[in-house]
């Protein structure tokens, strides 16, 4: 690590970087599908019925993926301006759902508990292979937090059903806005009685790391697949650039690497 206070609290993005979103919410909307559709007391319109039965699980994951990104959209807008009225991720996952099978002429293929239901999907997202062992692994030299612009519940939940020991629970939600807003890093920060230069952001993202990166706080690269929106080259120079602290690159395990690189005399299996 560059700085020369030592690290004491790992914060940490969830979406993608802890939690595999994408091969659940694909799945998740591909089974709740099959299950409306052969329900034995389904009233499905029958253009919706057909529609439906036509999707591949391809299809599914152009969904969820629009889906990811009404979310990008909707924090990023109400993080660069404070006077939008808050709304937690969950009204916001229920909305944009609403939305998207308007949008998709799927609108009846779930009933209104169905959907509500469905929604929350994002609560019971599963973990990346190396996410519970690697964060159990930095337990032993730090504090790990969440530091998500998931609301609080959806946190909570996230630990519960995924087993990932995070010491602590810090949401966006918290501080009413949202990553990359500079009220939630410093936020969290404080909530654990930190300074920035006691803390190191973990993310899957360049943007959320560039934004921890600006206020003090170390950051923590890992790879992971489809996760990383900015271009090829700028991923490259940003790598060369050195202005991230840890890497983790392609083909190495995730959170367990990053144990090994932040000091952690890491268990052998």
């Amino acid at each position: 690590m560059s700085s020369s206070q030592p690290i004491k609290g790992l914060f940490f993005d969830v979406f993608g970087t802890c939690v595999d979103w994408r091969g659940t919410v694909t799945r998740g909307l591909e089974d709740a599908s099959s299950k409306a559709l052969n329900a034995a007391t389904s009233s499905i319109p029958s253009a919706v019925r057909m529609k439906a039965s036509n999707m591949t699980v391809g299809d599914w994951g152009t969904f969820a993926q629009k889906w990811r990104t009404t979310y990008k959209v909707f924090t990023k807008k109400l993080a660069a301006n404070p006077d939008i009225p808050y709304k937690n991720v969950d009204q916001h996952h229920y909305d944009s759902l609403l939305e998207l099978l308007q949008e998709h002429a799927l609108e009846g293929l779930w009933t209104p508990d169905e959907l509500h239901d469905l929604s929350l999907i994002w609560h019971r997202l599963d973990p990346w292979s190396d996410s519970v062992r690697g964060i159990a692994e930095m337990n032993k030299l730090f504090y790990t937090c969440t530091l998500s612009n998931g609301n609080t519940s959806l946190l909570e939940d996230l630990r519960t059903h995924s087993r990932i020991p995070f010491t602590h629970i810090i949401s966006a939600e918290m501080f009413n806005s949202y990553k990359p807003s500079p009220t939630v890093y410093l936020g969290g920060a404080e909530k654990m009685g930190l300074k920035p230069n006691e803390c190191a952001m973990v993310a899957a993202h360049l943007y959320d790391l560039k934004a921890a990166k600006a206020l003090g706080f170390a950051a923590v690269y890992v790879w992971r697949p489809q996760e990383e929106d900015m271009p090829a080259d700028q991923v490259e120079q940003a790598r060369k650039d050195g202005w991230v602290d840890v890497w983790v690159e392609d083909g190495n395990e995730g959170f367990v690497t990053a144990a090994e690189k932040l000091g952690v005399n890491v268990s052998k299996l």
